[in-house]
């Protein structure tokens, strides 16, 4: 939660670039009056140590869409359950080995609230469910005995099959859906591209954290996508998630569980202009004391 959007300099640039960019875009721009429709999206928000006490509200941030201020309607507290995804790289030559891996997942069983519910999803050249959705630590405990290392690591389809098999069917019922991903970013070998499945998770409003694990490939270049730590780092920073730290297992876990309950909030607004072919960049400017994060596009329908 270090998110702090307070340089004014900063904000005149974004608008400014993100204004001539949107400008430039092809594409057809439908204007929708704003009584008619509006948008919504997940935001992680929290108050400094020495900030008064009590929910934050909309008069506290402001937002932008390609640079444009758009009016909040509401800024409400989201204390519902989650589902949480834990997705594990179990290719063999990740440097994580199985128990420090199973050590790091179990401290989530004894984190989550009630009605918190894990899946867990191992992956090498495929996605395998080793635990459907449950909140039973003996269940969870039973299952990271099956973590293996074999295989390459297909990140991007894994994590495209998380969102269609495990996340899309259960949108309608749940909107807190978060992906924890265990791995050094590194992808070897999926059909999903990066652009494609981030653009997937921003989209369905899907928060990914990720335990930054060391790069097997030494920050080797990579071709036509970025490297390893970058995916980490774009794939959490796009989706308004975080890294964690894998040396401190259970602070991390427990952060993520009082987050997704305590400082989970749904932002509504209304946008003046829809674009169905075009994402748009998001910028949320909170007052001095708040802290905010958010996903950093709108994706259009598909």
């Amino acid at each position: 939660m270090r998110a702090h959007y307070a340089f004014p300099l900063a904000l005149v640039m974004f608008i400014l670039v993100s204004a001539g960019t949107a400008a430039g875009q092809a594409g057809p721009r439908v204007i929708i009056p704003s009584k008619e429709r509006g948008a919504s999206l997940s935001i992680t928000a929290a108050r400094g140590d020495d900030a008064s006490p009590g929910p934050i509200t909309s008069k506290q941030m402001t937002l932008y869409e390609d640079g444009i201020e758009h009016p909040i309607q509401s800024v409400s507290p989201d204390p519902s359950p989650a589902r949480i995804v834990l997705l594990v790289d179990n290719s063999r030559s990740l440097r994580f080995d199985v128990e420090k891996m199973a050590a790091t997942l179990r401290e989530f069983a004894y984190e989550i609230y009630e009605g918190d519910q894990l899946m867990i999803v191992g992956f090498d050249e495929k996605a395998e469910i080793l635990t459907e959705w449950t909140d039973d630590a003996k269940k969870i405990e039973a299952s990271l005995k099956t973590l293996r290392k074999q295989g390459e690591p297909f990140l991007f389809d894994a994590l495209r099959a998380v969102v269609d098999q495990a996340l899309t069917p259960i949108a309608a019922t749940t909107q807190k859906r978060v992906i924890i991903v265990v791995s050094d970013g590194l992808d070897r070998g999926s059909k999903t591209k990066f652009a494609e499945i981030l653009g997937d998770l921003q989209r369905q409003d899907i928060t990914l954290y990720a335990y930054q694990i060391p790069d097997r490939t030494g920050g080797a270049l990579r071709r036509d996508q970025p490297k390893p730590a970058q995916v980490v780092e774009q794939l959490t920073g796009g989706t308004g998630g975080r890294v964690l730290s894998a040396i401190e297992p259970r602070e991390s876990a427990r952060a993520v569980c009082d987050e997704l309950r305590n400082n989970r909030y749904t932002l509504s607004y209304s946008p003046t202009h829809i674009s169905y072919t075009d994402a748009r960049r998001l910028l949320i400017v909170p007052d001095q004391g708040v802290a905010v994060r958010h996903k950093l596009m709108q994706q259009p329908p598909r």
